[in-house]
């Protein structure tokens, strides 16, 4: 059995150096995207799949604890390989113990209210997992490389300044330490990817039929706007990474150490919160006591009665 931390000290090496609390400066093209963290394909499956069993184990033991909570946010530029790695990571994970929620253009509903209301009402309850595939950070992503999308919340003109991505990020972090404060953890996983491995995928899915449906000329339209995109991440980290709510920075064109990297940090954070089964108080164990004799008891009596039909049949035979 694992003694408190052995996790952390074994995977730390694909965990700390991707990671960002706000304690050290960030910049983005300071971050490799090609990382292997010495690793071939094979061993990092291997990895990929010891990780799949801790995480099968913590989410049981999170589950029938129901103390705290698990939100975990992927973001990235298209084909950075968000779906694969949720789908990949969370194999065999029960899926009455995970939440996924998508959030794409909002709907008219969406828009009437705050930018954070659709992603709230989407929070995992104690002893889930909830799994954010894009969030409220597109809302200081996608509406302010296109300042249309930002017209379009209809927010009050006096509140639409050139103070308002700072104030964003401001309400994030602040609802982001609420969330802590109340028994929920948040990891942050942006998945770098280089504009060259973006290239060979998008390309792979237009030969590919099996892909072809994922593609669409939005992202042709999108990789021209790379270098703001990429900015406006550098932002998002710098100014919404803490303690309570990490950025891990996941060097993405290796989709197999991207996935060693986010299952790594996963069930290293799970590891800290110390989980355990719930143990039953010495009232309930009488109660099971009573129970277990009864449930014997009534092995017994039906024990008995199979022998006497036996006889009986024999009988009248």
């Amino acid at each position: 059995m694992n003694t408190p931390g052995t996790l952390a000290r074994e995977l730390d090496r694909f965990v700390t150096p991707f990671c960002f609390d706000g304690s050290t400066r960030f910049r983005l093209a300071d971050q490799r995207t090609d990382a292997r963290g010495g690793l071939d394909k094979e061993a990092a499956r291997a990895i990929i799949q010891a990780n799949r069993t801790r995480l099968a184990d913590f989410q049981e033991k999170l589950y029938a604890q129901d103390r705290w909570s698990l939100l975990l946010i992927f973001q990235g530029m298209d084909a950075s390989g968000k779906d694969g790695a949720i789908k990949a990571i969370f194999e065999g994970v029960n899926p009455q113990g995970c939440e996924v929620a998508a959030f794409k253009q909002p709907s008219t509903l969406e828009l009437n209210h705050d930018f954070l209301w659709r992603c709230m009402i989407a929070l995992p309850q104690r002893g889930r997992i909830g799994i954010f595939n894009r969030s409220y950070y597109e809302e200081c992503l996608v509406a302010r490389v296109h300042p249309g999308i930002l017209a379009r919340q209809r927010l009050p003109h006096a509140l639409v300044s050139r103070h308002i991505w700072r104030e964003r990020f401001e309400d994030i972090s602040a609802m982001e330490r609420y969330l802590a404060r109340n028994g929920t953890v948040i990891l942050k996983f942006f998945l770098n990817l280089s504009w060259e491995e973006q290239r060979q995928r998008l390309l792979k899915r237009l030969d590919e039929p099996a892909k072809q449906w994922k593609f669409s000329m939005d992202d042709i339209r999108e990789r021209a706007l790379w270098p703001r995109y990429q900015a406006v991440y550098q932002d998002i980290v710098r100014d919404t990474a803490t303690p309570h709510a990490p950025w891990m920075v996941v060097p993405a064109d290796h989709k197999w150490f991207a996935r060693v990297v986010i299952g790594s940090a996963i069930v290293t954070a799970l590891e800290r919160l110390d989980l355990r089964f719930p143990r039953a108080d010495k009232g309930a164990r009488r109660e099971f006591e009573d129970v277990r004799k009864a449930l014997e008891q009534e092995g017994e009596d039906g024990g008995k009665r199979a022998r006497q039909n036996r006889r009986a049949r024999s009988k009248k035979s």
